[in-house]
């Protein structure tokens, strides 16, 4: 594979740092809008499951759906992002998924959102893949993993946003409606990702096939997923997916079960577990950007995994075991904003470590095959969570089930010795500079 010799942070840049990052920022919203589309279904899950008569294992199955097609998806649409570039990819997607989304209000009944789910799995696919390589194409490389730990908060904004808003407009509108109007979200995001990707250098990053500087073809999904340093992440991404979604798309239902509050009253308390997983990955991605800036004056140390830091997130991560002790719902939900916060911090650290790792002609593919390992861990873990709830009567097995399920993913990559990165500092490259000019 051979390294790719970039500038560090500086003049040689194509970009200046403002407007970097201002495109950086325009692809964390599109995980920003894919969330509130995907979310609101969980948001009105109380309303939705009583009035199309929906069973607990039922709803996990139908969670499930999302993830399978996801889970199918997210691989070719990450090999077709680093062909098409993130720039136009993008924009089709979210253009897309947007008239799924609103569709959702139609259904007559369960097959219909069966359906309708699979087909909004499929047409968000990109959204991972598309976000993740205009952070790495954008960003200088020490910039990139506080650019990481950005990008997840769009996924927690866009949680933390859906529940409100979706039981907001059903309480007003009914919950058919709701479904359109959150996915207006995506109608409004197409014209700011226009306006911030339209500079000519801009352009030249997000539209060239493959990395900038490289001409290799992109490997395969199904080579790259034997690539070391992605086998690691997906190690970690099984491990942590199901405990995090089940705050995500239980959380409602669990607090219906817990404190038999209302469905309006859960959105009071829904959207700080998505705030804690935005602080913990902004502050994790800082961390480690920290570390890395001394490492690009000492290259030798730059290939050192963040272990410390990635110990340390899921240790809070594991805090999803306390909430079955919680008293009241702020205590419930604080227990879940701490294993959100560490599980932002594990997702920030293994993609800014993996994404370092692996060829840069193939950024969009590796971002697809871990998602769809995301995918794959929730489409086993919705069910089971059903099935465990109907059987058991309660949530309390099945939380300490998640939290159990950390350790092997967790402890792996925590073992495993990585390759080495692609990227280094070793200044700026001549002949790439030369060709491009």
């Amino acid at each position: 594979m051979g390294d790719l010799t970039v500038p560090p942070a500086g003049s040689d840049w194509p970009l200046s740092r403002g407007r970097a990052w201002s495109v950086s920022l325009a692809g964390t919203l599109t995980m920003a809008v894919s969330y509130v589309d995907r979310q609101a279904l969980a948001a009105l899950a109380p309303t939705v499951t009583r009035e199309l008569a929906i069973s607990d294992p039922a709803y996990g199955w139908l969670q499930a759906a999302f993830s399978l097609a996801y889970l199918v998806a997210a691989p070719l649409a990450g090999r077709w992002v680093d062909r098409a570039g993130a720039r136009l990819a993008l924009f089709a997607a979210v253009l897309v998924w947007s008239v799924v989304a609103a569709s959702h209000a139609l259904v007559p009944g369960y097959a219909a959102l069966f359906a309708l789910r699979i087909l909004l799995g499929l047409a968000e696919a990109p959204s991972f893949p598309g976000a993740a390589q205009t952070v790495q194409r954008v960003l200088p490389p020490p910039d990139r993993a506080a650019g990481f730990g950005v990008l997840f908060t769009g996924s927690s904004v866009g949680a933390a946003v859906a529940p409100p808003l979706a039981v907001a407009l059903a309480g007003r509108f009914g919950w058919r409606l709701s479904f359109v109007g959150t996915s207006l979200a995506g109608l409004l995001w197409l014209p700011l990702w226009w306006w911030a990707t339209r500079p000519r250098e801009v352009r030249a990053l997000l539209d060239r096939r493959g990395a900038p500087n490289v001409s290799r073809a992109a490997p395969s999904p199904f080579r790259l997923a034997r690539h070391p340093a992605v086998l690691r992440a997906m190690a970690v991404v099984v491990a942590t997916s199901p405990a995090l979604a089940f705050l995500l798309l239980w959380g409602a239902k669990l607090l219906v079960a817990l404190f038999g509050m209302s469905q309006a009253e859960t959105a009071r308390y829904l959207w700080f577990p998505p705030l804690c997983f935005d602080a913990g990955s902004v502050l994790f991605g800082a961390l480690a950007t920290r570390v890395d800036r001394r490492h690009w004056a000492a290259p030798q140390r730059l290939d050192t995994p963040h272990r410390g830091l990635f110990a340390l997130a899921l240790l809070l991560t594991a805090g999803l075991a306390l909430v079955p002790f919680a008293r009241t719902p702020w205590e419930a939900m604080g227990c879940g904003g701490l294993a959100m916060a560490g599980g932002g911090g594990l997702l920030a650290l293994l993609t800014s470590d993996m994404l370092a790792r692996v060829p840069q002609e193939a950024i969009s593919t590796a971002s697809g095959v871990t998602a769809a390992a995301q995918s794959a861990a929730y489409i086993v873990a919705n069910p089971l969570i059903g099935f465990a709830v109907k059987r058991t009567g309660s949530y309390r097995p099945a939380i300490f089930g998640l939290a159990a399920w950390l350790l092997p993913g967790c402890l792996t990559w925590l073992l495993w010795r990585p390759p080495p990165r692609v990227v280094r500092a070793e200044g700026p490259p001549r002949e790439e500079h030369a060709e491009e000019s």
